[in-house]
């Protein structure tokens, strides 16, 4: 991911390219989630948020800014790689923060509850 920019990362994505992102989402979320723990302050709306994107009820255009977000946040090179320690994660916070602000209002109690049940006992 040589020259990774966030509007290429963000903008809309076709069909295709969102079920790409999504696939990639699914499979890495929890492990970089682990990774990122400590530097995100909102881990649980982070976590209510991967299960708002999953959830089929959600509105397509939230679930496409929220696998967009997912997307650069468990892509390990991005404007800051995330293996730089202290920094790596302040730019994913920085688009998820802006991610959740914009779709919040999508996220529902039985997302929260997942995302709590997540956190207890995290999937592998």
């Amino acid at each position: 991911m040589d020259d990774v920019k966030i509007g290429e990362i963000l903008s809309p994505a076709g069909p295709h390219e969102e079920s790409r992102r999504s696939e990639s989402v699914r499979r890495k979320f929890w492990s970089t989630a682990k990774k990122a723990a400590r530097q995100i302050p909102f881990m649980e709306e982070l976590a209510a948020a991967y299960f708002c994107a999953l959830d089929r009820e959600t509105p397509a255009r939230v679930r496409g800014i929220l696998i967009a977000a997912l997307f650069y946040f468990v892509l390990p090179f991005d404007t800051i790689p995330d293996f730089l320690a202290a920094l790596g994660f302040t730019d994913d916070v920085a688009v998820l923060a802006a991610a959740l602000t914009a779709v919040r209002s999508h996220i529902t109690p039985a997302h929260r509850e997942a995302a709590r049940r997540a956190l207890k006992d995290p999937p592998e």
